[in-house]
């Protein structure tokens, strides 16, 4: 079945940054656009970016263009999402998704 594995969450200061990453298994990796979410603490899930199947095609949503970069390895079926400039409001569970199916997050604190 379809099994996503996210990793690499941590708490950072204001400013910092975080690689996060999800292992993918269950399906061809390689055939699927995907994507990250997140939930902040009692907020509603948000989109945060997409990547096509073959990485040529990136969005973003307004919130975190210019600070954050999706990418994936295909060889590796593994996704990422590096997080620049990380601001307070960047608190939440971040979840790579495909499609409606997500893994069961990492978690993300920028507090000083």
């Amino acid at each position: 079945q379809v099994q996503l594995v996210e990793s690499g969450g941590g708490l950072v200061q204001p400013g910092g940054s975080l690689r996060l990453s999800c292992g993918a298994s269950g399906f061809t990796f390689s055939f699927s656009a995907m994507s990250w979410v997140r939930q902040a603490p009692g907020k509603e899930l948000e989109w945060v970016s997409t990547i096509s199947n073959g990485g040529d095609s990136k969005t973003y949503a307004d919130s975190v263009k210019g600070r954050f970069s999706i990418s994936r390895d295909n060889a590796k079926n593994t996704l990422y999402l590096q997080m620049n400039n990380l601001k307070p409001e960047d608190t939440a569970v971040y979840y790579c998704s495909r499609g409606a199916t997500r893994g069961r997050g990492t978690e993300v604190t920028v507090s000083s």
